[in-house]
């Protein structure tokens, strides 16, 4: 999902960091400050052309992240216009260097985690901009894209995506090659996008663990873009994480998701792969959604075009973002709701970022 700032407002950030349970806010602000803490797919505020205003920034500081995976190129982005974008990117961290950082490498994330900044990782979910070879991708893994998949909704000449025709074509002789390449030059695998048999076909085939940065479970929603019980069992059995979004697909695009029906899916993740194996990949905006007539508009006629061009998932159309969790600091308020679940500290730090962090230290080297 990819989205930008000039076109989706925010409310301000004071109205959207009211924060849990008062008596528990101090321990539970000590708690998270000292947090790891990653979201494995976020759109930040992008502005190329000057610095963030203070309202964004505000809201940028508020989250409490480490670092954020950014999803650059969309779901179709030719390689010239991923270019652009990434330009943009590049020009957005340079204009706010007390606030941004790129991170290539673990020593940039801890750097990130001393220095304050939110860190931003590069990463793909379509291959458009990869033009069917394996030369673009070290090409853009030399310009700092860590995390790549090898399809999107539809096959590619690497993989089948979540809404390809059946019978699958799985992973190709070209994606065996793509694999082993990543697996070379530490590029992570995200197969959030891939069908069950190309996730299945792409764990066996790379020798570092892959992750599903952004789904849900398909045993309490059965959706296209949700991950078997099978699929997680075997993810997690390879050292992968699953990060749970906030999209309507939750509920099967019939209604806005509440905090409810995103921990269910939490909850269930945990228990199939267990505490070691569990994010945060909200695939959605940093800042609150407004709902406004404007903003609407915009994100209707997005969807429009993402259905005309084919790629859009059953049951899209709702906006992204699930009740309770539409707020800059969605994690703080996850880990509020962990810990009254009766979560221990350690399982919360995992899957507010820790999970993360050590997949990014075992595929980036």
């Amino acid at each position: 999902m990819t989205l930008n700032r000039r076109r989706f407002g925010l409310a301000a950030a004071a109205a959207a960091i009211a924060g849990p349970a008062r008596a528990a806010e101090t321990q539970q602000q000590r708690f998270f400050r000292r947090a790891v803490v990653i979201n494995g797919n976020l759109v930040p505020p992008i502005d190329d052309e000057a610095p963030l205003s203070p309202e964004d920034a505000a809201a940028v500081r508020a989250t409490g992240l480490t670092a954020l995976k950014a999803s650059l190129g969309g779901g179709a982005l030719d390689y010239a216009t991923t270019l652009e974008q990434m330009g943009a990117y590049d020009r957005c961290i340079a204009l706010n260097p007390t606030l941004y950082m790129q991170v290539r490498t673990l020593a940039d994330l801890d750097r990130a985690e001393r220095s304050g900044r939110i860190g931003i990782i590069y990463s793909f979910e379509s291959v458009e901009m990869l033009e069917g070879g394996l030369a673009r991708i070290e090409e853009f893994a030399g310009r700092g894209v860590r995390v790549m998949q090898l399809s999107y909704n539809l096959p590619s000449p690497f993989a089948s995506g979540v809404m390809s025709p059946t019978p699958s074509q799985g992973l190709t002789g070209l994606g065996r090659q793509a694999v082993a390449l990543m697996n070379r030059i530490g590029v992570s695998i995200d197969i959030s996008h891939s069908d069950d048999l190309s996730a299945t076909q792409i764990m066996a085939a790379s020798k570092k663990p892959v992750a599903v940065t952004h789904a849900g479970s398909a045993a309490l929603e059965p959706h296209p873009r949700h991950k078997s019980d099978a699929v997680l069992r075997a993810l997690a059995d390879q050292g992968g994480v699953i990060g749970i979004y906030e999209l309507s697909y939750l509920t099967g695009g019939r209604r806005q998701p509440t905090i409810d029906d995103w921990f269910a899916h939490l909850t269930h993740a945990l228990k199939v792969c267990g505490e070691d194996h569990v994010g945060i990949g909200s695939d959605s905006i940093l800042t609150e959604f407004a709902t406004t007539p404007e903003n609407m508009k915009v994100w209707n006629d997005s969807i429009a075009a993402r259905k005309a061009a084919g790629i859009a998932a059953p049951g899209e159309g709702l906006p992204p973002f699930v009740e309770g969790l539409n707020r800059p600091d969605r994690c703080a308020v996850i880990a509020a709701e962990l810990k009254r679940r009766g979560y221990r500290e350690r399982a919360i730090e995992k899957v507010l970022g820790l999970n993360f962090r050590r997949w990014f230290a075992q595929t980036w080297v």
